[in-house]
């Protein structure tokens, strides 16, 4: 079927009612949305909205066929939107009209894309609604009231606006390329007399990706809804499909079923921890969300040992309530394998996602070369942390002075890159010396595992040596530090001395035949 419009607009008129000189809070979304889709597209999208008083006009008439000529649907929910005869009356027109269609392009796909301005209740939501992940332009503050987001511009932006503006855009855009075919994208242009919905979700829209191209990025609490979103919106930008695509229920036994099928479909899962406990669902006594999902997520670790999932906190985090409180001591001292405990930034959380999301990099050879003396060169890949690159100079100088090639760690700005040079770093060199200094025991404890599953990633001779160099600052975690998995560990809590360095150098030579 070939649709005119790629976008129909439904809204009540009271909410684009300006305050003063300025324009209507809808007009001023949907003409940036505009401009971004023009933008994301490389065309202007159909965009087809009612300019006009709703009033007593039947869907026969020009309504009703500009919502069959429409791709999608985008409805502006408030309370005056959920009460509105005309407005629910155009979107059980659209989904009428969309199923008369049959359209083999259509299965899997939400057209709707649900866009809520100001907070309504679930159940008071049309029935076509419920239950779709919604664009919400809102947040609520310390005292539980609703803020909606500013659309002005100055005197200062609003940032949340614009990231869920352009989380809107790129969701919509993703929809016309994977519905509408390149021969019927004729561009956008602005029409008026019509009305849309935006959905976000997707029944599997991207049945055809492997399973390492989706994501399990769990339900979170409140507090941390933005940073959910961020990375949502990267990994979304990236080309990976990020669930659940759609509101998950809040009836027990749907919820685990739902959760069970979905985490099926993922490589990886991603669970946000903050200071509340979350939403405990009906019919469940004690499991919150936020702790039913993660044990699911656990279930499915166990069962299949290519699943993994990465259990985030933001540093400093203090839980509110006794029953939080035990479930993050439960994450800190008995996560399991197959999962990662991570209190870092959000970057450095989306960089490990996207280092344990990237495709393994085919083996190259290294070039042959020689050093000075004629010999073949040795390389040792030095892994640090960000916040040690300069700690690791004197060792890095050193190692090189001694005819060895240095690999070091680079600190970068896209994670994407940075996880395909450590891979290949890993693939690529002699030994691999871990400094273990500012980082926690997490990050150690990911990075030796890392040099385990360099075999798996490509790597066809094992390495000469492996080390770990315990730094400062002193801990009593560092001092206890003990491990079987890398024959040489080094504590030197002092400043950097070459005498320290010995052993991993002595097992480096005895390794290549005495060679330097």
């Amino acid at each position: 079927m070939s649709f005119e419009h790629d976008i129909f607009i439904s809204y009540a008129h009271i909410d684009n009612q300006p305050f003063g000189d300025t324009k209507g809070w809808i007009d001023q979304l949907f003409e940036r949305l505009k401009v971004r889709l023009a933008q994301l597209l490389g065309a202007e999208p159909i965009v087809w909205w009612d300019g006009r008083l709703q009033g007593d006009q039947y869907f026969a008439g020009e309504i009703g066929d500009s919502v069959s000529a429409t791709l999608l649907l985008a409805p502006v929910v408030t309370p005056r939107y959920v009460k509105s005869a005309w407005c629910r009356g155009e979107l059980a027109e659209f989904c009428r009209r969309a199923l008369q269609t049959n359209d083999e392009r259509m299965r899997n796909h939400s057209r709707i894309f649900k866009i809520v301005k100001t907070p309504v209740n679930d159940d008071q939501q049309p029935e076509e609604l419920r239950g779709l992940l919604g664009y919400v332009f809102y947040e609520l503050d310390a005292n539980d009231r609703p803020r909606e987001f500013s659309a002005e511009v100055a005197p200062a932006k609003d940032p949340k606006y614009w990231a869920r503006l352009d989380d809107l855009a790129w969701d919509i855009k993703n929809a016309i390329e994977k519905l509408k075919p390149d021969d019927d994208r004729s561009g956008f242009k602005i029409g008026r007399g019509a009305v849309m919905d935006i959905a976000e979700g997707a029944d599997d829209a991207d049945a055809g990706l492997p399973l390492e191209k989706k994501v399990y990025l769990a339900e979170t609490t409140a507090d941390l809804a933005g940073e959910r979103d961020r990375i949502r919106r990267e990994l979304q930008q990236r080309g990976f499909q990020v669930l659940p695509d759609r509101e998950l229920t809040l009836y027990a036994p749907d919820f685990e079923a739902e959760v069970r099928e979905q985490l099926s479909r993922c490589a990886l899962s991603v669970h946000l921890i903050g200071a509340n406990y979350g939403i405990i669902p009906e019919g469940e006594e004690e499991h919150s969300i936020l702790r039913w999902q993660e044990e699911l997520a656990a279930e499915r670790g166990r069962s299949d040992p290519d699943f993994t999932r990465l259990v985030w906190m933001p540093k400093g985090l203090e839980a509110k309530g006794a029953r939080q409180q035990r479930f993050i001591e439960e994450l800190q001292t008995g996560l399991g394998a197959g999962a990662e405990l991570l209190q870092t930034s959000l970057e450095e959380l989306k960089t490990r996602v996207l280092e344990k999301l990237a495709p393994p990099p085919k083996p190259a050879a290294p070039a042959p070369q020689t050093n000075g003396n004629g010999d073949d060169l040795r390389r040792v890949y030095l892994i640090c942390d960000n916040r040690d690159l300069g700690e690791v100079e004197p060792i890095e100088e050193y190692l090189f002075n001694q005819g060895y090639e240095v690999l070091p760690s680079i600190d970068g700005a896209d994670g994407a890159e940075v996880a395909q040079y450590h891979r290949e770093s890993l693939l690529g060199c002699d030994a691999a010396l871990i400094y273990y200094g500012n980082a926690n025991q997490l990050w150690l404890r990911s990075k030796m595992g890392d040099l385990q599953k360099a075999q798996g990633w490509g790597r066809t001779a094992p390495m000469v040596t492996k080390g770990v160099y315990v730094s400062g600052p002193p801990t009593a975690e560092k001092q206890r530090f003990r491990t079987r998995e890398v024959p040489v560990v080094i504590q030197n809590f002092q400043r950097f001395s070459p005498d320290a360095l010995q052993p991993f150098l002595q097992a480096l030579r005895e390794g290549n035949g005495g060679q330097r």
